[in-house]
């Protein structure tokens, strides 16, 4: 079932299965060879992530974020990840904070080879820095609630933002500045650095994100609420 859930999962956050489209078992279990059984499972399993809404009488949609909701997201995202960033520099290991490190160095590879559009496709839970960062916190409540419920929603905008990857090469060397400032901080074992870093740095990328957002937003007609 997992990888039912992994397809299924990546459909929607690459668009191919659209916010607010409905879900057609039929049509899905004939899409990925399985039986309806397996397929329920992995629909509920993201339910549970908050990708997929069911409604009474209507069936299951593809959850629908309004631009209030990514705002929101993103702001709650900034206080917990500025969290994990002062537990990180009280607990990361040496080994862990080298492979911070590693990860700044290929995401900067890949981002030259690949631009933006690359990075977000190919990057893992192993080398994503934010990932390492909190899971450095050894905070599980934090990481489950910031790794299994908050990305997954995020990403959904970030595939599907039509401006992001050239706005986001306008700021990556800012990114790349405010990423250094959160790895010293650290190293140095600053935790009121490393979350002021950190929210710096998500607060920037908050105010870039929904600019675009609100931008398409106001080309197409689109209302924010």
């Amino acid at each position: 079932m997992d990888q039912i859930v992994t397809q299924l999962e990546q459909a929607i956050l690459t668009g191919e299965l659209a916010q607010g489209q409905k879900l057609s078992e039929q049509a899905l279990s004939d899409r990925f060879g399985v039986s309806r059984g397996p397929l329920r499972e992995a629909i509920r399993t993201l339910e549970g992530r908050h990708l997929v809404e069911r409604t009474p009488f209507s069936g299951v949609r593809v959850v629908q974020l309004s631009l209030d909701d990514m705002e929101q997201l993103l702001t709650t995202r900034e206080a917990l990840e500025g969290m994990a960033s002062r537990q990180s520099a009280e607990n990361m290991t040496l080994h862990e904070t080298r492979q911070l490190r590693a990860g700044l160095v290929a995401f900067e590879d890949s981002f030259r080879r690949e631009g933006i559009d690359g990075v977000l496709r190919a990057r893992s839970a192993d080398n994503d820095l934010h990932m390492l960062i909190v899971r450095g916190s050894r905070n599980r409540w934090l990481t489950d609630i910031i790794c299994n419920e908050l990305y997954p929603l995020l990403q959904i905008c970030r595939f599907q933002s039509t401006v992001a990857a050239v706005r986001t090469r306008q700021r990556i060397e800012a990114v790349h500045r405010e990423h250094e400032a959160i790895i010293v901080a650290i190293e140095r074992r600053d935790a009121d650095a490393a979350e002021a870093a950190m929210r710096a740095h998500l607060l920037a990328s908050r105010n870039n994100l929904m600019a675009q957002l609100r931008g398409e937003a106001g080309a197409s007609g689109v209302a924010g609420g």
